[in-house]
């Protein structure tokens, strides 16, 4: 840790139209370390918390409701991979139609982890939500080797309390990964003329039976009716169509934007 005394000479030194390098030698300081505090010359304070969960005696993560909403995405579309040295990278794919997924899944992530960068990875058709941390591990214990759908994923007991106490953040994101809403349509004859009738539908569909069920019993809970469609893809596909409980999504999830 430098003095702010050190911070300031060696700024000074680079106002004057000297080079990092030469500054670098005569202060004895690093050139990142002088090119960050270019950028910002107080030392970042150790205001935020660590992991919660690697204490003494584990507690939840703060903002739980980005957290359970950030659950949710993570099991629909997010990984996490070892990086190196016991670091670890969380990896969540946005489409990008869907701008306002994507901000309020960086917006997500750096609520769990303040001290981290959050990068937006752009590739073909979507943007990766990226932020390495050696505590993804500890936050989402569900990481594992393999597919999601080829082991076990059941929620610890702290994770489905703060599941329980943020049910529809948690539908959110399933819905904002695995999911869509949608407007069906039909004909109906009346008096003799056909009609087209048009209605809104939620669809949520995911190979995983441990995370369908997962959607389906937080459903239940909130009082939404659900029922699975018959397929003969792997993958299972739930659908809410009574027009109550779209009304309660539409209230608390909505379309993607």
């Amino acid at each position: 840790m430098y003095d702010m005394g050190t911070r300031k000479q060696a700024l000074a030194l680079v106002a004057q139209g000297r080079s990092l390098n030469s500054v670098s030698k005569e202060v004895g300081v690093s050139r990142a370390a002088i090119r960050s505090w270019q950028t910002r010359i107080e030392p970042l304070g150790r205001t935020a918390p660590g992991c919660p969960r690697c204490g003494d005696v584990p507690g939840k993560p703060g903002g739980q409701a980005a957290y359970s909403y950030l659950l949710g995405l993570y099991l629909g579309d997010g990984c996490i991979s070892s990086h190196h040295r016991g670091v670890y990278f969380l990896r969540i794919a946005c489409a990008d139609a869907w701008p306002g997924l994507i901000d309020s899944c960086a917006e997500a992530v750096g609520v769990l982890r303040p001290d981290n960068k959050v990068f937006r990875v752009q590739r073909q058709g979507c943007q990766y939500i990226t932020c390495y941390s050696k505590h993804w591990p500890c936050l989402f214990p569900q990481h594992g080797p393999g597919k999601k759908h080829e082991r076990a994923i059941v929620l610890e007991r702290w994770q489905q309390e703060i599941v329980d106490e943020h049910p529809w953040e948690f539908i959110r994101g399933l819905i904002h990964s695995d999911g869509c809403r949608i407007t069906n349509w039909t004909t109906r004859l009346v008096g003799g003329v056909t009609k087209r009738y048009e209605y809104p539908r939620y669809f949520f569909t995911n190979t995983s039976t441990d995370i369908v069920g997962l959607f389906t019993g937080t459903l239940d809970r909130l009082g939404v009716e659900w029922k699975p469609l018959h397929q003969s893809r792997a993958a299972v596909t739930v659908s809410i169509a009574r027009k109550a409980s779209v009304a309660l999504m539409d209230t608390h999830v909505g379309p993607k934007y």
